[in-house]
C-alpha cells in the first residue's frame, strides 16, 4: 500500500497523540530525535569535507527547535555549524537548547530585524539547514523573513528544508512568491500533503511512530535500514511510476 501523506489536519492530530497518553512522548524526546534526523539527511547528501559550513535557519517555533538539535548533532559530527535566529522562542525548552549549542561553543547571530548579519553569515557558508517554518505556518510571511527568505533563496547554496519548506502551504505547495526552493527535503513523522511534487531529494525522519499509531492510521510508512534515523523517499517522478 502507499505512505499516506498527511493533511496539516492529521498532522496536528498525529503529533497531540504523540505527546499524549497515546504516545506518551515529551516534546523534548521528539525534538531531539527530529533534530537528529535532520543533521542525518544533511550529512548523508553534503559531506563535511566539502560543506563544512552550515548555516541552521530557525524560526521561533517547534521547527526553529529541531534546526538548533540538528545543530548541535551537526557539530558534534564534525561540521562548523552557525545559526541565524533573529526571533527567538521564548519557551524554556528553546532556551535549554540554546544553552546547549552555546556549551557546544557554536555561533549564534545576534537577533536583528535587518539582514545585514544574514547576508555576511550566508557569503561563509557552504549549505543552508532551513528550520524556519514548520506545518503550522500561516501566510503572509513577515519582517524580518519575508527579507530573508530571497536572499537565502538566491544565494546559491544548496538548501537542506525540515518538513515543510519555508513559505509552502502545508496542504497546497509551493504557492508563496517567497517560498523556499530546497535541494533536499527532510519529512518528519510523514510526509504532507503539499510536498507530493516535490522533485528533489526526499528524506523520511521520525523513526518515534509507535506501531498502533501507524496501523490505526494506516501510514504504510517505509522500513527503515539498519540503525538509521532516516530513510529515502522515491522522487516525484519516480513515484509516480510505481
Amino acid at each position: 500500500m502507499a505512505m499516506r501523506y498527511l493533511t496539516s489536519k492529521l498532522a496536528q492530530q498525529i503529533d497531540e497523540e504523540l505527546m499524549g497518553s497515546v504516545g506518551a512522548f515529551s516534546i523534548d524526546q521528539l525534538m531531539e530525535l527530529a533534530g537528529l534526523a535532520c543533521a542525518q539527511t544533511l550529512a548523508t547528501v553534503y559531506s563535511k569535507d566539502k560543506y563544512p559550513r552550515v548555516l541552521v535557519c530557525c524560526g521561533p517555533g517547534n521547527q526553529g527547535g529541531d534546526g538548533l538539535v540538528a545543530a548541535r548533532h551537526l557539530g558534534m559530527f564534525g561540521y562548523k555549524p552557525t545559526i541565524w535566529m533573529p526571533k527567538p522562542g521564548s519557551k524554556d525548552i528553546y532556551k535549554r537548547l540554546k544553552a546547549q549549542c552555546d556549551n557546544m561553543k557554536i555561533q549564534t547571530l545576534e537577533p536583528s530585524n535587518d539582514t545585514q548579519s544574514l547576508k555576511s553569515a550566508l557569503a561563509s557558508s557552504d549549505v543552508i539547514l532551513d528550520a524556519i517554518f514548520g506545518f503550522s505556518f500561516k501566510p503572509p510571511v513577515r519582517a524580518p523573513f519575508d527579507a530573508a527568505l530571497p536572499l537565502i533563496a538566491n544565494s546559491g547554496l544548496p538548501i537542506v528544508s525540515v518538513d515543510v519548506p519555508s513559505g509552502w502551504n502545508v496542504d497546497e505547495g509551493k504557492v508563496d512568491a517567497l517560498a523556499l526552493d530546497p535541494d533536499v527535503l527532510i519529512s518528519l513523522t510523514a510526509p504532507k500533503e503539499g510536498v507530493r511534487a516535490f522533485k528533489g531529494r526526499h528524506f523520511l525522519g521520525g523513526r518515534f511512530v509507535p506501531k498502533t499509531m501507524e496501523e490505526k492510521l494506516q501510514l504504510n510508512l517505509p522500513e527503515y535500514p539498519g540503525f538509521s534515523q532516516i530513510v529515502e523517499l522515491p522522487r516525484a517522478d519516480d513515484a509516480q511510476k510505481l
